[in-house]
């Protein structure tokens, strides 16, 4: 489990670093920049909040900052949809970032759902 620990915390990152660099070829406009924006205070939200998981002082505690985790990830997928559905940037573009954030919230509710069900509260 510590590698699969491990490897999430890198794919966290990773995927921090993908926002940071599509924020930064954003277009200049005001509607790109605001959603730019939200989506590089979400994007990279997931990685730190996935560390501070790991630091968690109980299961309760462990659910409920991944269930964070979560929220922000589910947030990001929103303004990536948005930032397509606005044509600010094209669909294809954004089409590996969006299958990336769609693979971790999967990752992340699988892990909350097996950890529920581990101390019987699935």
């Amino acid at each position: 489990m510590n590698d699969k620990k491990n490897d999430l915390r890198e794919r966290t990152t990773e995927f921090a670093l993908r926002i940071v660099k599509l924020y930064k070829s954003l277009p200049k406009s005001t509607e790109a920049q605001v959603l730019g924006k939200q989506v590089l205070r979400s994007g990279t939200s997931v990685g730190a909040q996935f560390r501070e998981s790991q630091r968690a002082k109980s299961d309760p505690d462990f659910i409920n900052k991944l269930e964070s985790v979560l929220q922000e990830a589910d947030e990001t997928a929103f303004w990536l949809e948005l930032l397509v559905r606005a044509e600010i940037v094209p669909a294809q573009r954004l089409e590996s970032l969006r299958k990336e954030t769609d693979e971790i919230i999967a990752i992340l509710v699988t892990i909350v759902t097996k950890v529920k069900k581990r101390i019987g509260k699935l």
